[in-house]
């Protein structure tokens, strides 16, 4: 599952800017490079991203990660399994808070 909800993560942020960086991917999410690195190779691999090389651009070194339509569909049903993770999520912590106020409440 961890590696789902990373792989979501990665996607929404390529989706968001093509442009950015695996390491900024990495900081931004608290994960190692060699992670991310590894991450975007299988969604490469699996054609949910394409990447793309600049090759007039100065920095020689600077790609955009292109979303295929299999890699939107992808991001898509990722991003509502991890909405619907984080929703149980919430409503478990809202319970528990419920919970403790009640147990507080009554000492």
């Amino acid at each position: 599952m961890k590696n789902t909800i990373e792989n979501a993560r990665i996607l929404r942020d390529l989706a968001r800017n093509p442009y950015i960086s695996q390491r900024e991917i990495a900081e931004r999410h608290r994960i190692s490079l060699g992670k991310v690195n590894y991450a975007i190779r299988a969604l490469i691999k699996k054609g949910y991203v394409k990447l793309h090389n600049f090759c007039e651009s100065e920095n020689k070194r600077r790609y955009a990660y292109i979303l295929t339509p299999e890699g939107m569909y992808e991001k898509t049903k990722l991003t509502a399994a991890f909405l619907n993770l984080k929703m149980e999520e919430y409503k478990r912590i809202e319970q528990e808070i419920a919970d403790l106020k009640e147990e507080l409440e009554s000492k």
